[in-house]
């Protein structure tokens, strides 16, 4: 797979893809090309199946104008997550809407190998359920729980997968081999932020905040409408942000009193059997504390349980000041909150949310819009699929 800057006529396609049904002239005003360039450019597109020529649009006095959409059976992309809790594939087609998706749980025995077989079967069973030739698919894209060398396609040395042999996984060549597809790795954050990024193109967002809490935390910027990206993958390095100097550290690294080290799930998990240890009182309490998981802990705090209510809101309130310092840094337009423990109940997405507004420096004056996001879970899925389109060399 090509990927070079992209073509003039790459950039009309992805405006039709972007916007969905558009005339010559909205186009015109957004592109800098000669009506006789685009005229060319809009032909050979039609010719290669690429766009299709739509219902006539409302005229403003002439003739009625042509619309312009893609053919969504053109081509089609897998997008693929990779995470520690859950994993997912999806197929779309040019359009991105899913034509096949599967999620599954990820536990100790989905170790790289099963899950390289997992897909590969997923993926064949997909093409032939949805009749998509493999000729007719660019690629999978791919986004996985760093840190990983996104240029090598190498997954390097993720913590707390619950399986083993997670370290140094050459997934892009695994996969390319086994499927014959070409594959694109990135981090999941970023693939994220791409999906709902692309979700909310009609409010025209320039500066968007992702930030998934689950069993780590997770973050991804876009700033002027382009991944931020430093000198190495930064998805983890929110989570060692020092919110408490004399706190905790979670396992054997990172920063004492890392904000990983008071929100995210092993860090809850840990706290709570410390607790119930000591006698505290819950509904948990018959349960041996180190058989307790994150999914008791949820069915406890929906049942109103005072102590695991008490630990879930004193967590969401530490990433409220965590992610109010990232605001007051960084100035995003929309901030979007995802992850398990974000989406564990309302109201601690509203806990978050409340300690990060109280405390923004220029707020009222200045006020990003906060959101779960349009895609939610799906967002890395679907956002690895659009990085693979956006990058796609229209051949």
């Amino acid at each position: 797979m090509n990927m070079k800057h992209p073509t003039i006529k790459k950039q009309v396609f992805d405006f039709i893809m972007r916007y969905g049904l558009v005339s010559k002239a909205s186009l015109m005003e957004k592109m800098t090309v000669t009506s006789t360039s685009l005229s060319r450019l809009l032909e050979e597109l039609l010719n290669d199946g690429l766009i299709l020529a739509s219902e006539l649009g409302r005229s403003t006095g002439g003739r009625k104008p042509i619309l312009y959409r893609v053919n969504p059976a053109h081509r089609a992309v897998f997008g693929l997550e990779i995470s520690r809790f859950s994993s997912s594939i999806g197929l779309y087609d040019l359009n991105l809407k899913p034509l096949a998706f599967e999620r599954w749980k990820m536990d100790e025995r989905m170790t790289p190998e099963a899950l390289l077989t997992k897909i590969t079967n997923l993926v064949e069973k997909m093409l032939k359920d949805c009749d998509v030739e493999k000729s007719k698919v660019i690629g999978i894209g791919i986004g996985a729980v760093g840190p990983l060398s996104r240029e090598d396609g190498i997954i390097v040395k993720p913590r707390y997968f619950p399986a083993e042999g997670w370290s140094d996984v050459p997934i892009c060549e695994w996969l390319e081999h086994q499927t014959g597809l070409p594959a694109k790795l990135d981090n999941g954050a970023n693939t994220a932020i791409i999906g709902e990024h692309w979700a909310l193109r009609n409010e025209e967002v320039k500066h968007m905040l992702y930030v998934h809490v689950g069993v780590g935390i997770r973050t991804a910027m876009i700033a002027s409408g382009q991944i931020v990206r430093g000198a190495v993958d930064m998805e983890g390095s929110f989570g060692q942000m020092i919110i408490q100097t004399d706190g905790p550290r979670l396992g054997d690294e990172g920063n004492y009193g890392a904000l990983e080290a008071l929100v995210s799930i092993p860090a809850l998990e840990k706290k709570i059997r410390s607790q119930l240890k000591l006698g505290r009182s819950s509904s948990l309490s018959g349960i041996p504390p180190e058989e307790i998981q994150f999914d008791a802990l949820q069915k406890a705090y929906r049942s109103k349980d005072a102590f695991i209510t008490e630990q879930f809101l004193q967590t969401a309130s530490y990433l409220g000041i965590g992610i109010a310092n990232l605001i007051n840094i960084l100035h995003p337009e929309a901030v979007i909150l995802g992850g398990p423990l974000v989406n564990a109940h309302k109201s601690i997405y509203e806990t978050v949310i409340q300690v990060a507004r109280s405390n923004i420096y220029y707020s009222p004056q200045y006020e990003p819009k906060f959101t779960q996001g349009q895609l939610t879970e799906d967002a890395v899925t679907a956002g690895a699929a659009i990085m693979l389109l956006q990058e796609w060399e229209l051949n």
